[in-house]
C-alpha cells in the first residue's frame, strides 16, 4: 500500500511541475495574445480592454492557479485563433491520437513478442540471424522515412490506400482502421524490433542460469521449461521497456500525423505553436504529459504483481 501511495504522490507532484514548467514557457515568449487577436492596428485601450478580460495582468502565479484550477475541471479556455472552447477542439483529436497510439502499441506487442520467443528458441537457424539483420535495419530507421516507405510500398505499388485520404472514424470506422494501420505500423516496426531483440537476449541469458538446468534435470520438455520458468522472468524487463515503449508511441505518432496528414493531436500542436494559439498548445502538451505519466504510474503497479521481489523490496 505504502508503495503505491508513494507512486501516486509522484505521479501528482510530477503532473504539476510538468504543467507549470509548460505555462511558464507559453509565458515568456514573446509576443502578446492580446494583440495577435486584435491585429496590430488595434488601439493601446482596445489591447488593455482584452487582456483585462483574458487575464494576462494577473500575476503569472495567479493565473496559473486559475488555469489549473479550470483545466481540471474540464475548462482549458479559448482558443485564440477559432474563438471556440479548447476542449471541444481537442475532443474530436483526442480519438484519433488515441487510436494511432494504441493500434501502434499492440502491434509491437503482437509481432515482437512472439518473433522473439521463435528467434531464441530457434537462435542458430539460418532465419533467426536474418530477422537479427532485419532488426539492426529497423532501429536504425526512423519511424518517420519508415512511414514513407510504407507508404510508397501499399499507397503507390499495392493501392491497400489512398496516400493523404484520411477517412475520418464517423464517417467510416472501417476505412478509419485500414488507414491508421499503416501509420500504426511505422511507429512499431522500429520499437518491435528493440522489444524483440531484448526478449530473444532474455530468454538466452536465463536458459543459462541454474534453475533452468535444474528444470531439465526433472524431466521438464523444452516448452514447458521455455513457457513455465524462462519466459516468466525474461518478460520482467520486457515490460518495462513496453511501459517506456508507450511514452514514446505518444511522442512519436506526432511526427507519423504530419507524414500522413492525419488530423490529430500532432497536427492540431504544431498548428497552435505557429498561430500562436497558446490555450490549444498548453492543453495538448498537458494532456499528452499526463499520459506519459499516467501509463509509467500503471508501470510501476504492474511491475510488482510480476515480479514480487519488487513488491517485497518496496515494503
Amino acid at each position: 500500500m505504502k508503495y503505491l501511495v508513494r507512486k501516486l504522490i509522484t505521479m501528482i507532484v510530477t503532473v504539476l511541475m510538468v504543467s507549470l514548467f509548460v505555462f511558464i514557457a507559453f509565458s515568456v515568449i514573446p509576443g502578446d495574445p492580446a494583440v495577435g487577436m486584435l491585429g496590430t492596428t488595434a488601439t493601446e485601450e482596445k489591447v488593455e480592454i482584452l487582456r483585462e478580460q483574458m487575464g494576462l495582468n494577473r500575476p503569472l502565479p495567479v493565473r496559473f492557479a486559475f488555469w489549473m484550477r479550470d483545466f481540471f475541471f474540464g475548462d482549458m479556455g479559448l482558443s485564440y485563433s477559432y474563438h471556440i472552447p479548447v476542449k471541444q477542439m481537442l475532443a474530436d483529436k483526442l480519438p484519433i491520437t488515441l487510436t494511432l497510439t494504441g493500434l501502434s502499441f499492440l502491434l509491437i506487442v503482437l509481432l515482437s513478442i512472439p518473433l522473439g520467443i521463435l528467434t531464441s528458441k530457434y537462435y542458430d537457424r539460418f532465419f533467426a540471424k536474418a530477422f537479427d539483420v532485419v532488426n539492426q535495419l529497423f532501429m536504425a530507421i526512423p519511424p518517420f522515412f519508415i512511414g514513407i516507405l510504407l507508404t510508397y510500398l501499399f499507397g503507390m505499388l499495392l493501392h491497400a490506400f489512398t496516400p493523404g485520404n484520411y477517412v475520418s472514424y464517423e464517417t467510416d470506422p472501417a476505412a478509419f482502421f485500414a488507414y491508421m494501420f499503416v501509420p500504426a505500423l511505422s511507429v512499431a516496426l522500429p520499437k518491435a524490433a528493440m522489444n524483440m531483440r531484448l526478449l530473444k537476449s532474455e530468454i538466452l541469458s536465463e536458459a543459462k542460469l541454474d534453475y533452468v538446468r535444474t528444470a531439465y534435470s526433472r524431466g521438464n520438455a523444452t516448452d514447458q521449461v521455455l513457457y513455465r520458468h524462462v519466459l516468466r522472468n525474461a518478460l520482467l524487463p520486457v515490460v518495462t521497456f513496453l511501459g517506456m515503449t508507450l511514452t514514446d508511441i505518444v511522442a512519436g505518432s506526432i511526427v507519423i500525423e504530419q507524414v500522413f496528414s492525419i488530423p490529430g493531436f500532432g497536427r492540431l500542436l504544431i498548428t497552435s505553436i505557429s498561430n500562436r494559439d497558446y490555450p490549444v498548445a498548453q492543453a495538448i502538451i498537458a494532456i499528452i504529459a499526463m499520459l506519459v505519466v499516467l501509463i509509467n504510474f500503471l508501470v510501476d503497479v504492474i511491475y510488482p504483481i510480476i515480479d514480487p521481489r519488487v513488491r517485497k523490496h518496496a515494503q
